[in-house]
């Protein structure tokens, strides 16, 4: 299949190669049979990297993933004003909709939707339109009449229920019925977030022409929900306009229990599955409390434990051990988690001959999670453990990362004798010659 024409403008392809399959199967059993709804701008079905994007919904079907699809039209209506000679009163369904505006909408609706229906079609799938969304008019707002402008008032599961389990692909309009059969236009975002409350969906994917949420010019790979909307309650001129829409609805759907809700570039190729199949993603990931954890290791995770830390180890950054040893010795290990994937590792440990003091190590961060905060909270957490078992102090030995512990968290250089005796002999054989960092806890 032709991937069309490079755009320039666009990012260049991502990184999913063959050899990462083996990584992609550990996300299978997790996904099946769940349900996500994916959002597509109507500048992303204009795009030529659309049929790209429906042979990925194709491989995420095959992966027994139930997939919903709700697109919007702004692109394509603004377009066919202009071509009608006809002045909007609202492009994206959330001001205004005047009887030549809602027309267009529902000939924008149809264009979009049969686009989408015929890529699907060339990738073997079967899908279908749906009239599943019953709205009411949203009414007058600080005195304004909105006319053909409508809010969701129910979602027919029962309807896309027995088309998802019939393998077909519900292809959801912004465009819903009032009770008496009226048309009505609906805001895409708020829609995709609306449908997937109903059904349960686990990810809501925004597939648009932003990179992810930029935020005072800075793209947030991953942002919690509570930060969010500090943001938009706060600052909300520091998010582009463009995303805001999808900010704001985000912050509704993870509060109403979806889980996830991802921002990523749909015209990059393989975005879509870069996102879902990969700890790092593409774009931006807004996450609730669930989504990063540190919990105490166990002995499943020891194979991931030595292939994160081997990297460090061939620096010389951390002690080598054979994955025997961390077997043996997996008590002191906690690990962090991203959407279920180990990122990073400590250990905690603690000397009977010196209760007050505590000794975190093999502290590692994967390389695309480092200057994310990761290793800070990493060592915060031990600290609190430590605290909790009655450890006046927190050492720390580095050979060269000593400035992370000294400038970031809060330890001061010290020397052997703070060491533990057993500590200190351990210290002495293993001729490393490591800085000795201490960190008085309160």
């Amino acid at each position: 299949m032709s991937q069309g024409p490079a755009i320039p403008q666009v990012p260049a392809a991502t990184t999913i190669k063959p050899t990462d399959l083996r990584g992609i199967l550990k996300y299978i059993p997790r996904f099946r049979d769940q349900i996500f709804v994916i959002a597509l701008d109507g500048a992303v079905v204009a795009d030529s990297n659309l049929l790209n994007l429906l042979l990925d919904i194709a491989v995420l079907r095959s992966l027994t993933i139930k997939v919903v699809l709700v697109h919007g039209i702004s692109k394509q209506l603004t377009e066919l004003a202009e071509s009608c000679g006809v002045t909007l009163s609202n492009a994206d369904g959330t001001g205004v909709t005047d009887p030549a505006t809602l027309d267009l909408a529902v000939r924008a609706s149809a264009r979009v939707s049969h686009l989408v229906l015929e890529g699907l079609t060339q990738n073997g799938l079967k899908c279908a339109i749906t009239n599943a969304i019953r709205a009411l008019p949203t009414g007058v707002i600080k005195g304004v009449d909105q006319q053909g402008t409508g809010k969701v008032h129910r979602i027919e599961k029962d309807t896309l229920g027995h088309l998802i389990a019939a393998d077909i692909i519900p292809i959801i309009q912004p465009i819903g019925f009032s009770t008496n059969g009226h048309t009505l236009r609906i805001n895409s975002d708020l829609l995709a977030i609306e449908v997937a409350e109903a059904l349960g969906a686990t990810k809501v994917i925004y597939l648009s022409t932003q990179e992810g949420l930029v935020i005072d010019g800075d793209l947030k790979r991953d942002i919690s929900v509570q930060t969010l909307t500090k943001v938009l309650d706060q600052a909300p001129h520091t998010i582009a306009s463009s995303a805001r829409s999808k900010a704001l609805h985000s912050v509704k759907g993870i509060e109403s229990g979806i889980p996830r809700v991802h921002l990523i570039d749909g015209r990059i190729y393989d975005a879509l599955l870069n996102e879902v199949f990969s700890s790092e993603g593409v774009g931006t990931l807004i996450y609730g409390n669930d989504y990063q954890q540190i919990r105490q290791a166990t002995r499943s995770d020891v194979h991931f434990i030595q292939s994160l830390t081997s990297s460090g180890v061939k620096r010389e950054e951390l002690l080598s051990r054979d994955e025997s040893t961390t077997e043996n010795n997996i008590e002191p290990f906690y690990v962090f988690e991203i959407d279920e994937n180990i990122v990073a590792c400590v250990t905690l440990q603690f000397y009977p001959d010196r209760p007050d003091v505590a000794e975190i190590g093999s502290l590692y961060v994967m390389p695309f999670h480092k200057k994310r905060g990761v290793g800070r909270k990493m060592v915060e957490f031990a600290a609190l453990r430590a605290q909790e078992r009655g450890a006046k102090q927190l050492i720390a030995l580095s050979t060269q990362n000593p400035t992370f512990f000294t400038s970031v968290c809060g330890f001061e250089e010290s020397d052997k004798s703070s060491l533990p005796s057993a500590r200190l002999k351990t210290y002495e054989s293993n001729g490393r010659n490591a800085k000795v960092l201490l960190r008085e806890l309160k």
